[in-house]
């Protein structure tokens, strides 16, 4: 029983079908240190911009960026800065867009972070099941010039060299599942935010351009 343990069967493999389990292990080990800290970044980033739209609603007479959080702040200073350069007879409309296209490109600077990691697990996920397939392919030949070379085919011969095959296989789909589903959960997450965000930048930019044009 214990020659089909998990350490065994890799001790005992073909070279090529151990540096298979390797470089799935640590396709694998990568991709859970992504999701890890893709997981913690967004949910910190989920309240910030929870909160970020939040306090742009409540504008009523001033814009302080002081009052919003984090990087959100950053997001407003830009639009306040923007907002102080006059353009001769422009429109409301026309200021409106403006201020929010400097906000716009200080949020999309700020959301790239979420981006960095993630094409490995989109890697991961496409390609670990086809190298996984490539080691049991080798492994299964390598166990059939195996049992060439012996002239037997008992079970007993036959089994070793088909596990380990097969565990290839796994691993394959252990490290391309959890880094498929993650990748499909950060897009999703990463596209909402992206919405709530812009949604509140044009909250402010409302705000601001009826608050200039106002005063004028």
């Amino acid at each position: 029983m214990g020659s089909f343990s998990i350490k065994n069967m890799f001790l005992a493999a073909d070279p090529v079908v151990q540096g298979v389990m390797v470089l799935l292990f640590i396709a694998s080990l990568a991709s859970w240190v992504v999701i890890l800290a893709k997981t913690a970044l967004l949910r910190k980033v989920s309240r910030i911009v929870w909160n970020f739209k939040k306090t742009a609603s409540s504008i009523e007479n001033e814009i302080d960026p002081a009052a919003f959080p984090d990087f959100t702040a950053r997001i407003v200073t830009a639009g306040l800065k923007e907002g102080q350069d006059t353009a001769g007879d422009e429109s409301r409309s026309d200021y409106r867009e403006r201020v929010e296209r400097s906000m716009r490109v200080v949020l999309s600077g700020q959301l790239d972070r979420l981006e960095a990691g993630v094409p490995l697990l989109a890697t991961v996920g496409s390609t670990s099941p086809f190298i996984g397939l490539f080691g049991t392919v080798w492994g299964i030949m390598h166990s059939f010039i195996g049992i060439a070379a012996s002239g037997e085919t008992t079970l007993a011969v036959v089994a070793p060299g088909i596990a380990e095959a097969l565990f290839a296989t796994a691993m394959g789909l252990v490290a391309a599942i959890p880094a498929v589903i993650a990748f499909n959960k950060i897009n999703t997450t990463s596209k909402k935010m992206t919405k709530e965000a812009l949604a509140a930048i044009g909250i402010v930019g409302n705000n601001l351009a009826r608050l200039t044009f106002t005063e004028e």
